[in-house]
């Protein structure tokens, strides 16, 4: 069964980004798909975790990239931590770049979409 988690909560340990799963399950086996893509209806960026048998996504919304924007500017993945457990998400940085300038003029997210990603990642597309 798919699941979505919202990510909400994050903190830095040794400069790096951790982002928190707040989930109650305590066997959790998620991998890291290396995937990130678009949400251009519901104004987020999904990262794809493999949980087996199907995906589970992170779903970052607006209120959270103003971390993904760090993400872009120290070129590093983050971690998400899991429990008592930590696991970078790798590919991260690179697929977060590549959809932040593909969608920068590209109407078809959307306008409202571009519009918010642009204004949000404008200090990285700046660059």
């Amino acid at each position: 069964m798919r699941k979505i988690y919202t990510i909400e909560l994050f903190n830095f340990e040794n400069q790096q980004l951790h982002f928190s799963l707040n989930d109650n399950e305590i066997n959790l086996q998620l991998k890291p798909a290396a995937q990130l893509i678009a949400d251009s209806d519901d104004f987020a960026f999904i990262y794809l975790l493999d949980a087996g048998e199907d995906y589970h996504y992170l779903r970052f919304p607006t209120s959270s990239w103003v971390n993904l924007v760090h993400i872009l500017q120290t070129k590093q993945n983050p971690m998400l931590q899991v429990g008592e457990e930590a696991m970078e998400l790798t590919n991260f940085y690179e697929e977060l770049e590549m959809l932040v300038y593909n969608i920068e003029g590209n109407y078809n997210y959307g306008a409202e979409f571009v519009q918010a990603v642009e204004q949000h990642f404008k200090a990285v597309l700046a660059e």
